[in-house]
């Protein structure tokens, strides 16, 4: 289990939320009372769950949501008559509610949080380094020069050349000077 914050307007509540939680091998807990806390708190993680009720003496879930930064997901902890009132989107379980159905939840949205982490981080081009950039750019120079391609011609020629051969674009741009060394 990743980071989680537990809060309810309640101290007592949350507290019971966090020792079931605990004792379940979840390490990463804070307890919060207030819908800013819950916000300060968020702020010093890079990712996690917000387990909390639906309103605060500060503060409403909706609002709460709104503000949670990109990898933070809500489970929301409401009554059967407050199930209308959940914001779009959100997890929930009803009170009052089985350890195995929070930790269900619980279970549930880590694993959608860490699939959608992993996904978004891999989708993200890797940065290449001076050296290997200057190797496409000499690669595409000879192409735009030899087979007269313009500059995107080159680099989906590169790009291409990359896929199909299963290398990467600096090895294929290796290739390609080789083969049109004078």
């Amino acid at each position: 289990m990743g980071s989680i914050i537990v809060a309810s307007p309640k101290l007592e509540n949350a507290k019971k939320i966090s020792e079931t939680l605990k004792s379940h091998g979840a390490q990463r807990i804070e307890v919060c009372t207030t819908g800013a806390a819950i916000l300060e708190a968020v702020h010093q993680l890079d990712s996690g769950i917000v387990i909390c009720t639906r309103s605060f003496k500060d503060m409403y879930c909706a609002e709460i949501l709104a503000s949670l930064p990109e990898y933070f997901t809500m489970l929301l902890i409401t009554s059967e008559e407050g199930i209308e009132q959940c914001p779009d989107g959100v997890e929930f379980i009803t009170m009052p509610f089985k350890v195995s159905e929070l930790l269900g939840a619980v279970n549930k949205l880590t694993l959608e949080l860490e699939q959608r982490i992993r996904r978004e981080r891999s989708a993200k081009p890797k940065k290449r380094n001076r050296e290997e950039q200057e190797w496409i750019d000499k690669a595409k120079a000879v192409l735009m020069e030899k087979k007269d391609m313009t500059e995107p011609e080159a680099f989906r020629y590169i790009q291409k050349c990359s896929m199909d051969n299963c290398t990467n674009m600096v090895e294929t741009a290796q290739m390609i000077l080789t083969l049109y060394a004078d």
